[in-house]
């Protein structure tokens, strides 16, 4: 008799169970009511999509009770959102919708080919405008992003002013894919992004996508670890004009003015910003003089929009690339040393700098062909042109191939300029659908660059013999580059999606560089990469989903490999299989992510120390080598005043083998190479461990008479753990673990006097750790006896920067 007791509550349970869930419905339409057909509809927290059928209908079903946002947007449309309480006493509860008519979304759709969404299966981190602006005081992009996970960031000049990079997952910025609007921002030669090019660039960008991982297909170079995507054509319908200073340590000042038309008559629309940054910087001469401008024009149509968008850098930098000596950089008075232009007697050469200017051009046109179909096209070009000038002392001319113009008896010392003037054009382009369960994207590009590289002597102390601005090195490159890719989402079911990414990539290389006979001839390489991704995302209710995806990614070497080696010693392309195992959850107060990857690499590129057949010690392919890793991000809203996040990066960075020339040095002036082979060594500048920790706290966020002044502070710590200079595991040729604290506050005093003012105060380092983020290091034995040369980094001590942004 109990039995059947236990028997029929557990039934009664059960039948409670059963109605404890509700079916969501309801129709979207225009104004005029006619239903809209695959309108795609998202309902949050819990990151559920679904389309609209024929009739205009959806559908959720299984809801539990609680509060939820009705995210409803379709090309053409305006974006609209709807809360909603689902109650579990209703079996059944509809809430439909009408669209009002819009052009604002396509702009979002010029840079949807290249990006992931919500159910994408690859390992992503989103920044908006809002967090943008909170962290931008004039410093470069790499430092902007230096808070999302598994990223570290370094400055030659040690404050985030004049040359910065970074590196993701130990990726370094020459693996990086950069684009600006889905356009291809890399060098082509070198494949790296020189953001000093490009300085308050960010003052710009509308939101930012990185992709760790292989990622999906992008255009450009070849996404080797990481892609940053960055979006500047976010259209902004209502007027408004912002002045932004920022004042520092360093003597660091930056100013800018941004402005924006608004749409007029609901057609056209003018954006633009004028910037200067100037900084001593931390290191000794180690100035920044950066100006840029950004402008970009609009036309919105009913079904079409048109931009133009033109933006320039010119920078004039103090060379500090070669770092500070190992023996220095751990005393206060001495690890800002820069050795750079103290080749010249007495005072340092005043004008050893980079002096670069880029400019860019570009016309993106979007179509929208059918209610979920458009299609983007990109033309663009930039135009660079610059040098790096160097005082040399002690001069050999038959190196400068003046031996039969010169007596050589005296080596004189002379000021030399290298000189880099090139031009990048192209079109990229993309077509996206979506239709019932299916969403489809075409696209793909062509680009070419066309460089010279030259270098002259515009003074020396033969004068008498040399001409000024005698040009002694001239060759000219030209490169190509084309990719198609296509990828298919598809709805399985109502929870499971499967992913498909497909790129054809052709590379063309024309350069001069040496034959196997040691000449330098003009040469060309042809490399076609076919790069597949795929993977499934599964939806598994409660706000949570996992996802898992394959990757492949292919990458042709750098200009140097090309040049200073011959076809026999050229190496080969790498190539890169990534696996990655992803899990999201997020709540009302809080969300988890933890991501699995393992980058598994064959024929990576790196330096071993050996010579080439020419003499040259360029890279070598590694047979093997892997990171596996586990990123766990986070963050959780405490209290309505407290917020914390936290990230961790773990991961193991192995070369599987390689053998490492060192250079012997003999009493008697001769030289050799000695081979020293390593097994399971770690990857250089591949940290096993990166560790972050915020807490945000707004102490007046309900009081009242507070409410339109917004008041945040924020301290933020970062721990990054041993990394090695090169892939030999070294002890003794390392950057130590290191770790800094960051302290920021944001007021914002609302409507004051009519304006809307906002007041930033940055204190980096707050706790004044002495830590470098780069190095470099050079082994050798002279009689036996190993030495190693090694150059570093260092990053300001405690350092602040002040921000004040008028808007009207």
């Amino acid at each position: 008799m109990r039995f059947k007791w236990q028997l029929l509550m557990l039934g009664l349970c059960f039948t409670g169970f059963i109605h404890a869930q509700t079916t969501l419905s309801g129709v979207i339409s225009n104004q005029k009511g006619e239903p809209l057909t695959d309108a795609l509809i998202f309902l949050l927290p819990i990151q559920k999509g679904t389309t609209t059928d024929a009739n205009g209908q959806y559908q959720y079903k299984n809801l539990q009770a609680g509060d939820y946002t009705l995210q409803v947007s379709m090309l053409g449309y305006a974006q609209k959102e709807m809360r909603i309480s689902i109650e579990n006493s209703q079996p059944e509860q509809a809430f439909s919708l009408q669209l009002s008519p819009s052009s604002y979304l396509m702009d979002e759709m010029i840079v949807q080919s290249t990006r992931a969404n919500e159910q994408t299966p690859m390992t992503y981190t989103n920044l908006d405008k809002e967090a943008l602006e909170t962290r931008n005081l004039g410093q470069d992009v790499p430092f902007l992003l230096r808070w999302t996970p598994s990223a570290i960031v370094t400055s030659d000049a040690g404050a985030g002013v004049g040359y910065t990079g970074i590196r993701i997952r130990g990726t370094d910025p020459t693996r990086i894919n950069v684009t600006i609007n889905g356009i291809p921002l890399n060098d082509a030669e070198s494949q790296g992004v020189f953001w000093v090019n490009m300085p308050d660039f960010a003052s710009s960008v509308s939101d930012v996508q990185v992709q760790r991982g292989v990622g999906s297909s992008s255009n450009g170079a070849g996404a080797f670890g990481a892609t940053i995507n960055l979006n500047t054509v976010k259209l902004q319908p209502e007027s408004f004009a912002s002045i932004n200073t920022s004042v520092g340590s360093f003597n660091t000042f930056r100013r800018n003015v941004q402005f924006g038309t608004g749409l007029i008559n609901d057609k056209f629309t003018i954006d633009g910003r004028l910037s200067k940054i100037t900084s001593d910087g931390y290191i000794d001469r180690a100035s920044s003089d950066l100006s840029s401008y950004y402008v970009s024009a609009a036309y919105v149509g009913d079904r079409s929009m048109l931009r133009f968008n033109t933006f320039s850098g010119h920078e004039i930098t103090y060379q500090a690339w070669y770092g500070v000596a190992a023996e220095l950089v751990d005393d206060r008075d001495t690890r800002t040393t820069n050795v750079a232009g103290l080749e010249k007697t007495g005072e340092p050469h005043d004008n050893e700098v980079d002096d670069y200017r880029q400019t860019h051009y570009q016309l993106l046109f979007n179509h929208q062909l059918a209610p979920n179909t458009n299609a983007n096209i990109s033309l663009h070009y930039t135009q660079g042109e610059g040098f790096f000038e160097q005082y040399k002392a002690d001069q050999d001319l038959a190196a400068y191939g003046f031996l039969s113009e010169v007596n050589t008896s005296f080596n004189p010392d002379l000021i030399r300029r290298l000189w880099l003037d090139n031009d990048y054009y192209g079109a990229v382009y993309s077509l996206n659908t979506s239709k019932n369960r299916l969403d489809f994207t075409l696209g793909g590009g062509y680009n070419i660059y066309e460089g010279r590289h030259f270098g002259e002597i515009v003074w020396s102390e033969l004068a008498d013999v040399l001409e000024p601005e005698q040009v002694y090195y001239d060759n000219d490159a030209r490169k190509t580059d084309f990719n198609i890719y296509t990828k298919f989402s598809y709805a399985l079911s109502q929870k499971l999606e499967a992913y498909l990414d497909l790129q054809l990539r052709r590379v063309g290389y024309e350069f001069l560089g040496f034959d196997i006979d040691g000449n330098n001839v003009t040469q060309d390489d042809q490399l076609t990469f076919f790069n597949p991704k795929l993977g499934v995302f599964y939806d598994l209710g409660n706000q949570t989903n996992a996802y898992a995806s394959f990757a492949v990614a292919q990458r042709e070497p750098n200009r140097n490999d090309y040049v200073e080696s011959t076809p026999n010693s050229r190496p080969r392309a790498e190539q890169l299989y990534d696996t990655e195992l992803g899990y999201r959850k997020t709540g009302k107060k809080g969300a988890f992510e933890a991501t699995a990857y393992f980058m598994y690499y064959i024929d990576q590129l790196a330096l071993n120390g050996q010579l080439n057949d020419v003499g040259a010690a360029t890279r070598i392919n590694i047979d093997e080598s892997y990171r596996l890793g586990l990123e766990l991000n986070g963050g959780y809203q405490l209290t309505n005043q407290l917020r914390l996040d936290a990230g961790t990066t773990l991961s193991r960075n192995k070369v599987v083998a390689f053998d490492e020339f060192v250079d012997l040095y003999f009493e008697d002036g001769s030289f050799d190479q000695a081979v020293v082979s390593h097994e399971d060594t770690d990857l250089s500048f591949s940290p096993s461990l990166i560790a972050s920790f915020g807490i945000t706290w707004q102490p007046f966020k309900e009081v009242e008479s507070f409410a339109k002044h917004d008041f945040s502070i924020s301290l933020l710590n970062k721990y990054v753990s041993r990394q090695y200079l090169d892939n030999t595991s070294d002890e003794n040729n390392v950057i130590d673990p290191y770790t800094f604290t960051d302290l920021q506050l944001d007021l914002n005093l609302g409507d004051l006097v009519g304006e809307n003012i906002r007041v930033s105060l940055l204190v980096q380092n707050v706790f004044d750790a002495l830590y470098v983020t780069n190095g470099w290091s050079y082994r050798s034995q002279f009689e036996g006896v190993t030495s190693v040369l090694r150059g570093y980094y260092p990053q300001a001590t405690r350092n602040y920067l002040l921000g004040v942004n008028l808007t009207f």
